[in-house]
């Protein structure tokens, strides 16, 4: 971000890390908080304390996305369990219903997957 002044504004945050919805709201309140006439200390403590609340809500982000993932993957494990059922069934099985349970189990895993990696995708 460009300051008052022509300079690059400081950012304690990684540059390639993709900016969240706080973060917009912060870059929103660093243009409307940072008048031209705010003196240099002043400008560089309101810098540093919107720097740090930007990391802080992107590690909360962050965590929260963790926290996603390892919630898909626990879902995943437990629809293994009933999976697992498949190891006792044979070609000859009278009620076919339990194929299609199943098949939906596999439909399922593959859900719960596909959102365990989106959430990774966010970190």
């Amino acid at each position: 971000m460009i300051d008052g002044q022509g300079r690059g504004a400081s950012n304690a945050h990684e540059p390639s890390a993709p900016p969240t919805s706080a973060s917009e709201l912060i870059g929103r309140l660093r243009r409307v908080l940072r008048p031209e006439e705010l003196n240099c200390t002043c400008r560089e403590t309101l810098d540093g304390a919107l720097d740090r609340f930007d990391q802080l809500e992107r590690r909360r982000e962050w965590r929260r996305q963790l926290a996603t993932a390892r919630d898909h993957k626990e879902r995943i494990s437990a629809l293994l369990v009933f999976l697992s059922e498949l190891d006792a069934l044979s070609e000859a099985e009278s009620d076919r219903s339990v194929f299609e349970e199943l098949a939906l189990l596999f439909i399922e895993i593959g859900r719960s997957a596909e959102a365990g990696a989106a959430a990774l995708r966010e970190l």
